[in-house]
């Protein structure tokens, strides 16, 4: 992959951005619907603005979380291609903070996403129009309606949305991967030596509690993943609706912990934890 930009400039165009508001408007920074796979091809895409491959103050996923009932599981998904609608940013929020502190900017092509990490790069298409640009995921939300995002005033406009529409998200890989890595440079997650990380668990024959590690429209996408989660246990794709979900199951109380931890750390993951089939705090046992 080519080098898209230099670190060194990446570095000085964040630190030129601060700013001390906390982002506390209803509907994002808290911690898709009627979504269905287009198959395309992402392509070549010039990344002319340095910001987009800026480091991060941190890399973010988190845990899973609830707003008003509805259950939402971050997770990295480089394969992600989905459809729904997509809305604006209100511009009364620039210059407050997003979930992955950075400082939101209504003239940067910046959006928001329930479930994606922090910071992810993807192409955004106006499915009215076909018009396509590219936007960094910055912010979690939002908590509103149905929409699967919302974009920064600047990014509608470059795809001629003047309030919402029908939109194609597509996660692309390889400048996730180097936003990615150009932000865990620059913090300690990166000087954990390997061997300190959690080993995965063995596989258990029984027990109640099992680990969900990603849920998939694609049964193909859910297979793949469940084939290489079986070095972490007795992995499995249990279809729920119109959705396939990967989960690590049969585990005790002391190999769920054990899965949660090895997922985390070995795959940057935030799985969710399930109890005789209800949901609980991955963090309770």
């Amino acid at each position: 992959m080519k080098k898209l930009v230099s670190l060194a400039v990446l570095t000085a165009v964040l630190a030129g951005c601060q700013g001390t508001n906390s982002n506390q408007n209803a509907g994002y920074g808290t911690e898709g619907f009627g979504e269905e796979a287009l198959v395309t091809d992402a392509g070549s895409v010039a990344l002319n603005d340095a910001y987009l491959m800026a480091p991060a103050p941190k890399y973010y996923i988190g845990s899973a979380y609830k707003v008003e009932d509805v259950q939402y599981i971050p997770m990295e998904d480089l394969a992600y291609n989905q459809t729904g609608i997509a809305g604006i940013i209100p511009t009364e929020l620039g210059g407050t903070k997003t979930s992955n502190g950075e400082v939101f900017d209504v003239n940067q092509m910046v959006a928001t996403s329930k479930t994606l990490p922090l910071p992810t790069i993807a192409r955004v298409t106006n499915l009215e129009n076909g018009m396509s640009t590219v936007v960094r995921v910055n912010n979690r939300g939002p908590f509103v309606n149905t929409r699967i995002m919302d974009l920064s005033p600047a990014a509608a406009r470059q795809i001629g949305i003047n309030g919402q529409a029908k939109v194609q998200i597509q996660v692309l890989h390889d400048q996730s991967i180097a936003v990615k890595e150009a932000t865990m440079g620059t913090t300690e997650v990166a000087t954990v030596e390997p061997a300190a990380a959690p080993q995965p668990a063995p596989v258990a024959t029984s027990g109640d509690y099992a680990v969900q590690v990603a849920a998939f429209y694609a049964e193909d996408s859910a297979n793949t993943l469940a084939a290489k989660m079986r070095n972490y246990g007795n992995a499995t794709v249990v279809r729920e609706g119109d959705m396939f979900k990967v989960r690590i199951i049969n585990l005790d109380a002391a190999g769920a912990r054990r899965v949660i931890d090895s997922l985390r750390a070995n795959e940057g993951m935030a799985p969710g934890l399930l109890q005789n089939g209800r949901w609980v705090n991955a963090d309770s046992i």
